[in-house]
């Protein structure tokens, strides 16, 4: 009997990096990583040949357009990725008999809430980055097609360009930082959304099924500048590091001021342990010092 495919968009991100790196994990399934040199899912005869080559079971959507302030200006490309793909892929899933899972963002909210949002609250995206990945959640939505959604936030791995790297970059060179303290959140470490996504690709859909719109991070909450003070705490760098307001360091994107997420369904459906954040960013900082 074959085993399930999955094929995996965005490889070469911090996603799909962490995916590739937690896959002999489980080896009840057959992996196709693809990035955009295999797979450009902004082009729909791309798509065909890799569904019509592979078969997959699920095609997992780790692709995404997450240059926050570029996106204010370049609106095209982010719709491009972070909408029209969906729909592309989504129709091509719909063709295969193959079942979505696409990552979204906690920058879907306008961040007007003082309580973890869960999945019912109203998306008010406050930047174009925000908009276009809640376009294409709602394309997929529409679509028709078996569909897991997951928004997450604050993402960060040893892999690429992440706040936690970039940390650790700046320590090293500078003496003193300024870090925004008034917008609220949580960090995920990708390794913990990695294992999730598996547990939500292994769940026994056809007996139980569970798909729809879920909220994943790592447990408890955080600014930047608590998450900066974590870092330099946890790897031992010395910094004088200062609270900031978000109106000392304007960028073109507006930012939620709390986009702090409810995991109520994802843990209940799922029976999914999520850890805390601080200790997840532990093993993360073992990782990057390897």
């Amino acid at each position: 009997m074959s085993k399930p495919v999955l094929l995996i968009t965005g490889a070469k991100g911090q996603l799909g990096c962490t995916l590739r790196q937690i896959a002999p994990d489980y080896p009840a399934f057959d992996f196709v990583f693809t990035d955009v040199d295999e797979l450009d899912i902004t082009r729909a005869e791309s798509i065909t040949a890799s569904f019509e080559q592979y078969r997959p079971n699920w095609c997992i959507n780790a692709a995404a357009y997450t240059a926050v302030d570029k996106a204010e200006t370049e609106r095209q490309a982010a719709y491009a990725i972070n909408a029209e793909a969906v729909r592309l892929l989504a129709n091509a899933c719909r063709t295969y008999n193959t079942a979505m899972l696409h990552i979204s963002t906690d920058f879907v909210f306008g961040g007007s809430r003082s309580v973890p949002l869960t999945e019912a609250d109203d998306a008010e995206p406050l930047n174009y980055y925000g908009e276009s990945k809640r376009q294409g959640e709602i394309l997929l939505q529409q679509s028709g097609i078996p569909y897991v959604i997951i928004r997450t936030s604050w993402l960060y791995s040893p892999y690429r360009g992440n706040f936690v790297k970039t940390m650790l970059r700046l320590g090293r060179e500078r003496d003193t930082l300024n870090v925004i303290d008034d917008q609220i959140g949580t960090p995920t470490f990708a390794e913990d959304l990695a294992h999730a996504i598996m547990t939500v690709v292994r769940h026994d859909h056809h007996a139980r099924p569970a798909y729809g719109l879920y909220h994943y991070s790592n447990e408890g909450a955080a600014s930047w500048y608590d998450f900066a003070h974590a870092v330099f705490d946890i790897a031992h760098v010395q910094v004088a590091l200062h609270p900031i307001p978000t109106s000392a360091y304007p960028t073109p994107a507006r930012r939620p001021h709390y986009s702090l997420m409810n995991k109520a369904k994802i843990k209940q459906t799922f029976g999914l342990y999520i850890p805390h954040w601080r200790d997840s960013l532990r093993r993360c900082l073992l990782l990057i010092n390897e």
